[in-house]
């Protein structure tokens, strides 16, 4: 059997208070995709800053092409071939794509300046290998799309000759054509021999992609090394959060009530265009579609970021006007919006500050907020949702993706909302915390909550609705119940091929 070209034997890592890996050994071979995986807090983010050089372990080796080697930082990372391409990614969006591509290690002419047509000769070079001529090197990325960044980003790592090369949720902002590109890419390399380290949430993308997985749980390698071959879904989440699973969707039959939200013919510009439907006390609608479809601008507009051209809306029968999210709130509608980093929260504040925004003038006490009433608020939230934080004080921006998402939940729930939409609610969690979020969402209809949840996971629309409309270019043009509804079905409405009823 061929060497490793890196391997890490008995690695170990402890922070204060952590044990963030105990023992692990991990290898990847020349052109195979070895996908890492684990809950958030499992010990993957650590491994990647000791492959890196980003942090140093406490004990243990590390092999290059089975000698030892120690990398005491990033830049010698990259000088060995390893590189690292991040979830969020790293870019300078006023520099032009070709000086993104070589920033730090631009070529020089023979006077020691910028060789600025070399630089951009060997930056559509690098791009051409990764079939993306499309992308002119003199443009200013701040404009490009998040697939095209993602390409300057991954030519960036093989301008160093990067022979290893980390993935960290490379998909998750992505689009589905750019979802196909870059496995497109990824096979590419490969076959050039490139070694790539694949972590993602998504378990499908393990079997389309990778060769073998490994999971952590607790800092530790759970059993051995798979041939992903040789291993299906339901055994890797069984090792990722050390119980059977019986469903990733804990969905019961819903007995709807009255109507709570009706819109009729609600249009504004072309995102939004003449949209009909009704949400039941009690009942889980799924908003399916496919990117830019107007799911999201959709809900944008019930909440009033961007109020109504056209339409009516009643909420328990009762017609209202909502001009702003302060109107939406107090009709009883809450909206946890698609970036929960962007949008949801203010990561620099505590979990306290954060749960109790929407609700800060019921706890005023002489123009003044009550500190107590706000941490019994805060604790009672925690409590339900299991949030796990060290204390109510801990910045969110600290947290795991799954508990920062509780965190958004908690501050629309301490609202008491009768309406609850949901914009991609478990985009980037680990399936553990999906699990938990889908238990919520089901507990909170069994309560009498209308929810309305909005998915580019098509197993999650499917597993959590009562009912499914789908989205196609701002309509609504079909609507599904439970018991008819595909995956095929959906998908051929979201593309306009569909002979479905037509809503």
């Amino acid at each position: 059997m061929a060497v490793p070209i890196i391997e890490l034997r008995e690695i170990s890592k402890a922070f204060p208070g952590v044990q963030a890996l105990d023992r692990v050994s991990f290898e990847v071979r020349e052109g195979e995709v070895h996908a890492l995986l684990g809950e958030n807090g499992a010990g993957k983010s650590t491994l990647i800053k000791i492959l890196t050089g980003a942090h140093q372990p406490d004990s243990g080796t590390i092999l290059l092409r089975g000698q030892p080697i120690t990398i005491p930082d990033t830049r010698q990372g990259l000088k060995l071939g390893i590189a690292a391409i991040y979830q969020e990614l790293s870019l300078y969006p006023d520099l032009t794509v070709a000086e993104n591509i070589f920033m730090g290690h631009q070529p020089s002419n023979r006077f020691g300046m910028v060789d600025w047509r070399q630089m951009q000769q060997r930056a559509r070079a690098l791009l051409h290998e990764l079939d993306a001529d499309d992308l002119d090197v003199t443009r200013p990325v701040r404009g490009l799309s998040v697939g095209n960044q993602q390409r300057v980003e991954i030519a960036k790592a093989l301008s160093h000759d990067a022979r290893i090369l980390i993935m960290d949720e490379p998909t998750a902002a992505l689009t589905q054509h750019d979802v196909e590109r870059l496995f497109e890419i990824v096979r590419r390399l490969r076959a050039r021999g490139v070694a790539i380290i694949y972590i993602t949430h998504r378990l499908e993308e393990v079997f389309l992609l990778a060769d073998r997985v490994t999971v952590l749980r607790d800092g530790r390698v759970v059993g051995t090394t798979l041939e992903v071959s040789q291993t299906n879904q339901a055994e890797l989440v069984k090792m990722m959060v050390g119980r059977t699973l019986d469903t990733l969707f804990p969905k019961d039959p819903a007995i709807p009530g009255e109507v709570v939200l009706e819109v009729r013919n609600l249009s504004y510009g072309r995102t939004t265009r003449n949209v009909s439907f009704t949400l039941r006390r009690g009942e889980i609608v799924g908003l399916a579609g496919l990117v830019g479809a107007g799911r999201s601008e959709l809900a944008q507009v019930l909440f009033g970021i961007t109020p109504a051209q056209s339409g009516t809306i009643l909420v328990e029968g009762k017609e209202v006007r909502i001009r702003n999210p302060r109107e939406a709130m107090a009709l009883g509608i809450a909206y946890v919006p698609e970036d929960r980093k962007l949008q949801g929260l203010l990561l620099p504040m505590s979990v306290r500050e954060n749960t109790t925004l929407a609700v800060l003038r019921q706890l005023l006490r002489y123009g003044f907020v009550d500190h107590h009433a706000e941490s019994r608020l805060t604790q009672e939230y925690v409590d339900r949702l299991q949030i796990r934080t060290p204390s109510l004080m801990q910045q969110v921006a600290n947290l795991s993706g799954g508990n920062q998402q509780k965190v958004v939940l908690a501050k629309w729930l301490a609202a008491k909302p009768r309406v609850l939409i949901l914009d991609e609610p478990t985009r980037g969690i680990d399936v553990g915390a999906k699990a938990e979020i889908h238990r919520l969402m089901n507990a909170l209809a069994h309560q009498g909550m209308a929810i309305l949840m909005i998915s580019s996971e098509l197993p999650e629309v499917m597993g959590m609705s009562d009912r499914i409309l789908v989205m196609r270019q701002g309509s609504i043009v079909a609507e599904l119940d439970r018991q008819s509804a595909s995956q095929e079905a959906v998908i051929a409405a979201a593309m306009g091929a569909s002979e479905l009823h037509l809503v």
